[in-house]
């Protein structure tokens, strides 16, 4: 369950005429009406903040985190936004996200970027498609978190994006949050109209130490609107997006391997699709996958040539309806602890089975029975890395994360966490974390990125391993071959893992 908080108009730039009409949308709802009926499907009873005086507001607000046993999500009155856009914001792992357009970068003549801290529609008429008029440039952000925000109290070192409205926050971080509010009302002189409540929110989330990461919109929709027509406009524009097409991108995971994204994950989410449409569950899709590796290790066995070709096939297909069962997981929205189980079991069950069918094959077709020594080792290692693999998992869960510098709401800039964010990079680019941030860095460029997610050894490159090199050898060459990349893979990532425990 999500806590829904409707921010309510007020007399800066989440002004919103009451009653404005999305004709171009099925039925007459009115912006505030839909943004309703969307937070139902969050929340039974979402609480609506009315901003008639600041410091009211926030105490409010105040009140609502301190009441707080589950996530709040927080959407002004006068939004009109995806369906899908909202599911992903409320569904992100981290402990605080928030909706940001960053500003184009432009620079001047002596290569310096230039920064905005004015009226957006003064700056840049629209940033990623969509009008952000009235909100201010106030906010800095990096590469996956909000550095710093402002107000017109506040001032931010050269700031380069905008909050626009969405905030999604975990519940740790609510008895954070209405200490925070307090403080603020209490400093509600210092604000203007202008001054949004999001965006206060989030300048004192990041002032406490609270790590907010950013979102942008991508391919889905979000607008504040405050005339008729612009909510005509964004009725238009919004019609005109392909939510669905979204939501099946978003069903593929972003950070796989190279095979799963060239050859697998390209055509394998309309798959996924068509599976979800005729109801087909997770599950159902697993047991595919299953039927089709075991298939492969009895084609394996026979040994003949044709049998190796068609087993190097059946695995290519297990592989991709296993990345099927987790697509139409994330595309209908089906989730549950057994598929999860199941799905990281017999992942384990479906490659063991064919290295069994491949031995088999090779005795079979009368060469040596020391193939076996082979499938154990090859075997054995494989299992000592997923237990590598799960022990770190389980290990680095429960490390805290690292600290971030807090610095007063009162203080006038951003120079105390500017320092202190300054101090930590300058510590983190001696030693081991040194060499760690260069690794990193290096993964900028496209051959170091896909070159690092190759040398793990992913299931994908595996499987794909395995189909081709017993589809055009023989089984002695594909347990070598897996012998060799997964040494390599194991002695990369437990080099990597012990120094990021010693760093």
């Amino acid at each position: 369950m999500t806590r829904v908080v409707l921010l309510g108009s007020s007399p800066g730039p989440d002004t919103a005429p009451t009653g404005l009409r999305l004709a171009a949308l099925p039925g007459p709802p009115s912006v505030g009406e839909r943004l309703r009926d969307q937070a139902l499907s969050l929340d039974p009873q979402p609480a609506l903040i009315e901003r008639t005086d600041l410091a009211t507001a926030l105490r409010a607000l105040a009140e609502v985190a301190e009441s707080a046993q589950e996530n709040i999500l927080f959407l002004p009155t006068n939004s009109v936004i995806h369906d899908e856009l909202i599911y992903q914001i409320t569904k992100a792992k981290r402990g605080a996200i928030a909706l940001v357009a960053k500003e184009p970068r432009e620079e001047d003549e002596n290569g310096e970027r230039i920064a905005y801290d004015v009226p957006i529609e003064e700056a840049q008429p629209e940033i990623g498609g969509n009008s952000l008029e009235g909100l201010m440039v106030r906010t800095r952000v990096g590469k996956s978190r909000v550095i710093s925000v402002g107000t017109a109290h506040h001032a931010v070192t050269r700031p380069n994006a905008v909050l626009l409205g969405p905030l999604h926050l975990n519940a740790r971080h609510a008895p954070v949050l209405a200490e925070t509010c307090r403080e603020l009302a209490d400093l509600a002189h210092l604000f203007s109209p202008e001054d949004d409540l999001v965006q206060l929110i989030v300048f004192g989330l990041v002032r406490k130490g609270v790590s907010v990461g950013i979102r942008g919109r991508r391919d889905l929709f979000f607008r504040r609107i405050t005339t008729q027509a612009e909510a005509n406009e964004a009725a238009t524009e919004m019609h005109g997006m392909d939510e669905d097409r979204a939501r099946l991108n978003n069903a593929v995971k972003g950070a796989d391997g190279f095979f799963t994204t060239y050859f697998v994950s390209t055509y394998s989410r309309f798959i996924a699709r068509w599976a979800a449409r005729r109801g087909l569950t997770p599950n159902q899709v697993t047991l595919i996958s299953i039927f089709l590796g075991v298939a492969a290790a009895a084609c394996f066995a026979t040994g003949q040539r044709l049998g190796m070709v068609a087993g190097g096939v059946l695995i290519y297909f297990a592989f991709v309806f296993d990345c099927v069962d987790g697509q139409v997981a994330r595309y209908a929205r089906k989730f549950g602890v057994l598929g999860a189980w199941l799905d990281a079991t017999f992942d384990r069950f479906k490659e063991y089975v064919v290295f069994a069918g491949l031995a088999v094959g090779y005795v079979v077709a009368g060469h040596s029975e020391d193939i076996w020594i082979l499938a154990l080792a090859a075997l054995s290692l494989q299992s000592v890395k997923h237990l590598l693999d799960f022990s770190f998992g389980a290990a680095n869960r429960r490390k805290p994360p690292s600290p971030l510098p807090t610095t007063p709401l009162t203080a006038p800039d951003d120079s105390g966490l500017r320092k202190a964010l300054e101090r930590r990079k300058v510590e983190r680019s001696t030693g081991i974390r040194g060499v760690l941030k260069m690794w990193t860095k290096a993964g900028r460029f496209r051959f170091v990125y896909w070159a690092r997610k190759m040398v793990v050894f992913p299931i994908g490159e595996r499987f794909a391993a395995i189909a081709i090199t017993a589809a055009l050898f023989d089984a002695r060459v594909t347990f070598i071959t897996l012998l060799i990349w997964g040494s390599v893979a194991a002695a990369y990532t437990v080099t990597g893992r012990v120094m990021r425990s010693l760093a």
